[in-house]
């Protein structure tokens, strides 16, 4: 029997039936579930030091544990000077498995490790069902080793979900772990 993550098990055996019976749904296939999870990094002083870039990177590919790649800017900037095609961020798609694994890292060990930690705030949804997340430190991921990091960065986290509606993605969220705050 091969491996399957905590997580899948627990929405293939619970979060489908539950779901299915709030929203009313017909059919299994009309449930919504969880497509990708986008990790980015933007890194603005990378115009100055290029190592920058590759020190996200790393990071990046340590928390996720898959290789990440770096992100190009669009267009010219005279003001920050920048020019098209230069490195100044990162970025990881997690799906499948390894999506499922990251999620649940996530809701266990790296948002408990926040500093006065609440819950996560429920406004980040963009009204087609997606989820935005930021976190300000990636120390909070027992992968990063405090003593190598240079400096504390932020990333942003996208939970791309096929719910039609921000409720709907919230209910699937919730159900999966994620810890939203109580209004």
């Amino acid at each position: 029997m091969s491996y399957v993550p905590r997580l899948k098990q627990e929405y293939k055996e619970r979060i489908i039936a539950s779901l299915k019976e709030e929203y009313g749904y017909s059919n299994v296939m009309q449930v919504p579930k969880l497509e990708k999870i986008v990790l980015s990094r933007g890194v603005g002083a990378a115009v100055a030091d290029k190592k920058l870039v590759d020190h996200a990177l790393e990071e990046l590919t340590m928390i996720t544990g898959q290789k990440a790649i770096s992100t190009m800017s669009k267009k010219d900037v005279a003001a920050f000077k920048l020019r098209k095609g230069m490195p100044i961020g990162a970025k990881v798609t997690l799906r499948g498995e390894r999506m499922y694994e990251f999620l649940d890292r996530l809701v266990t060990t790296a948002l408990p490790r926040v500093r006065d930690f609440q819950g996560i705030r429920a406004t980040g949804f963009d009204g087609r069902g997606n989820y935005n997340l930021g976190i300000t430190e990636q120390i909070i991921f027992p992968e990063i080793n405090i003593d190598k990091i240079n400096r504390i960065n932020g990333m942003d986290i996208t939970f791309v979900t096929s719910a039609p509606t921000d409720k709907e993605a919230k209910s699937l969220l919730t159900e999966l772990g994620l810890p939203f705050k109580k209004n």
